[in-house]
């Protein structure tokens, strides 16, 4: 069984290396981290990422659960107008070595769907088939501006894995101007073990304005060390409003 917070589309990406694609999202319950120094509040004054609805266990009576790949792919199709999915959470590589996953996965393979998953780089997971190489993974690594501890946000081991083994890869780090300085450091210390791979650098916010504040230090990043910028355009257009 896989739970899921939400299937919708078609909207645009609103991040990351297809940013501005059409695509349909299936946003995949739970998560191996909150990430509360994202400083999102929600619930009896608590605090966590952007998604906390697909993380924190009191939003679980509204997930669907799926037993079997044939009704997860039934509710994607109904949406897939496009040839984009992308998956997204919580962490979808939670669910990795489930036959639901792999069966919905290898399903959008052949009907030729580019299919992204967007993931925080922690979980270990084994890459042999062609259907997994030809994944697109968005590798979101948490920086210490989330709050979770070096331990529990990197894991070299399942990065090494995903960046040598996928077709396509890429980072996605998130940047505040409080903690820039700190934030340059930790992406060059990692940047440096993996030279070959492809950086994004997006401002921190849940709301337009606060994507504004976080946008033009994180551009002079990019400027700096020859990066790439990705805006966050769902939120800027729609703050952090569901299903957009």
């Amino acid at each position: 069984m896989i739970p899921v917070d939400e299937i919708f589309g078609p909207t645009i990406q609103g991040e990351g290396k297809y940013m501005g694609n059409i695509s349909v999202f299936v946003r995949f319950s739970r998560c191996n981290m909150n990430c509360s120094g994202f400083v999102v509040p929600y619930g009896d004054g608590k605090f966590g990422c952007d998604s906390f609805h697909a993380v924190d266990k009191m939003f679980q009576k509204s997930w669907q659960n799926f037993d079997n790949s044939y009704e997860l792919i039934d509710h994607i199709e109904k949406l897939s107008l496009y040839d984009d999915v992308v998956f997204t959470g919580g962490e979808p590589l939670l669910y990795w070595d489930t036959d639901i996953f792999q069966q919905t996965l290898k399903y959008l393979h052949e009907k030729k769907r580019k299919v992204t998953i967007e993931t925080n780089g922690t979980i270990v997971i084994d890459i042999q088939k062609l259907y997994q190489k030809d994944i697109v993974f968005s590798i979101g690594l948490k920086l210490s501006n989330s709050g979770e501890s070096k331990q529990t946000r990197f894991n070299q081991k399942a990065i090494d894995i995903i960046t040598k083994k996928a077709n396509i890869s890429y980072f996605k780090f998130v940047i505040d101007e409080k903690n820039l300085t700190s934030l340059e450091d930790e992406i060059l210390s990692i940047t440096k073990i993996f030279d070959k791979t492809e950086v994004f650098l997006m401002p921190l916010g849940d709301s337009a304005k606060k994507i504004e504040q976080n946008s033009h230090s994180t551009i002079d990043l990019v400027l700096k060390h020859k990066f790439k910028y990705s805006d966050r355009l769902h939120i800027r257009l729609w703050d952090n409003e569901r299903k957009r």
